[in-house]
């Protein structure tokens, strides 16, 4: 390793969440572990022409905003964890950061200011992570099981004994899960374990290469009745997951707002983090403004999660979904809650969408776009397509719901450069605490 030992002035953080400096030279450092406004040294690891990259190996000057880590397994040492990344940040520069990110996005990358900056959304910092996808590994050297996150730029697994970022109930299940696969007699075949916690119930799924033993699965139950979760098989792909066994309570989430409770199968998308969900769907329903006579179309309307809140308030939504099965479980929904007179669902790939599935699917006055981190191009490109052509009438009013400031600021230079759109607000919505992950919500307006 080349050393480094010139001090610098760390001036921002990326989008890894590492500490930005400038040699004297003007080449680019980043720094692991390193805060803006810091002073530091850096143990540079790797080294290109353009720029160089290492942990921090010595603090001159520290940041107001730095703070002790809120979990054991959190640094920059060998072996911790690799789930969190800002843990050393205060969670409120937490927040300022990802709107510096957003706004440097949209700026660098389409050319748009927006007019308004959204208050940023965000809740609390510990115990918000109801989803999480823990991986299982027996370390027959040290004859134990690892269940967790895998480590910092490694395969392998992090010894998590605890995680403050799930579900304090959920943290405690860390080393009795340990002990229970660790007793098992089939073990290696198990590389995976997901959590789905809805409001009420607290999903485990179990990822399993080879049929269970009769003797592991009622481990599995006894464990269950126990610890009071409910056990979930996969014994392939996400369409194989299964009940260990039928009967009690189903995952589900209220949006309580809007009158408003979802279904939902353990492996289902859904929000990481219900308390923000809430919000940002209050927010979204709030900024489209809908009024009862309108129409709205939700794009990437996933199981109902904004369409059917929306149709609380709107003459009809449509929802476009890219899967024939997802369509139908979100008409399940909004039958299950007398909204499906008001909502109606298709199936359409939306990453290959024109001007004539806009004119196929009509006119709405208001659009709620949430798309996956690829963004939604096909569509911002048959928006500019449909201002060019002249002879459709595009939606008053957009909500764009992110979770990736780069494609977000490609599709808002679309709207904006050539589909006659203003960008009227936009701001970050911190739906993951203590990570680099960056979500966010513009709104889009013509005349």
């Amino acid at each position: 390793m080349a050393g480094g030992e010139d001090w610098l002035e760390v001036e921002s953080l990326d989008l890894e969440a590492q500490g930005v400096a400038r040699r004297a030279d003007g080449k680019v450092v980043f720094i692991e572990g390193a805060l803006p406004g810091e002073r530091v040294q850096v143990q540079v690891s790797r080294k290109k022409n353009a720029w160089e990259q290492g942990p921090m190996s010595a603090l001159g000057r520290e940041s107001a905003q730095r703070v002790k880590p809120g979990c054991p397994h959190f640094g920059l040492h060998a072996g911790a964890c690799g789930g969190c990344k800002m843990q050393h940040l205060h969670p409120a520069a937490q927040v300022a950061v990802k709107q510096r990110v957003l706004e440097d996005n949209l700026q660098h990358l389409a050319k748009v200011k927006p007019e308004r900056l959204l208050r940023s959304l965000h809740g609390p910092a510990w115990g918000y992570r109801y989803r999480a996808r823990l991986s299982v590994r027996y370390v027959a050297k040290k004859q134990t099981v690892l269940i967790g996150f895998h480590e910092r730029k490694s395969r392998y697994i992090a010894d998590m004994q605890v995680c403050p970022v799930l579900p304090p109930a959920v943290s405690a299940l860390l080393m009795p899960l340990r002990a229970l696969i660790g007793a098992m007699a089939h073990r290696d075949p198990l590389p995976q374990i997901e959590l789905a916690a809805g409001d009420d119930v607290v999903a485990l799924v179990l990822r399993h290469l080879e049929p269970l033993s009769a003797a592991d699965s009622e481990r599995l139950r006894s464990f269950g009745r126990e610890r009071g979760v409910q056990w979930w098989l996969q014994p392939g792909g996400p369409d194989t997951v299964k009940l260990l066994d039928e009967g009690g309570p189903l995952l589900a989430y209220a949006l309580p707002e809007f009158g408003v409770t979802m279904p939902f199968k353990p492996t289902d998308f859904t929000q990481v983090n219900p308390q923000i969900n809430r919000v940002l769907v209050q927010r979204a329903v709030r900024l489209l403004g809908v009024e009862p006579g309108q129409r709205v179309i939700d794009w990437f309307c996933g199981l109902g999660n904004f369409t059917l809140p929306l149709a609380t308030q709107a003459r009809e939504v449509l929802g476009l979904e890219g899967s024939d099965a997802l369509v139908q479980r979100a008409r399940d929904n909004a039958r299950a809650n007398g909204l499906h007179a008001t909502t109606r669902f298709e199936a359409q790939n939306l990453f290959e969408i024109g001007l004539a599935d806009l004119r196929r699917h009509g006119a709405a006055e208001r659009w709620l776009i949430d798309p996956p981190r690829e963004g939604a191009f096909a569509l911002a490109k048959a928006v500019a397509e449909a201002h060019e052509a002249g002879d459709f009438r595009l939606p008053a009013r957009i909500v764009y719901v992110s979770c990736n400031p780069a494609t977000l600021a490609r599709d808002a230079g679309l709207l904006v450069h050539q589909a006659g759109y203003r960008c009227t607000a936009a701001g970050v919505v911190n739906m993951f605490p203590h990570t680099a992950h960056v979500e966010s919500m513009a709104v889009f307006e013509r005349p």
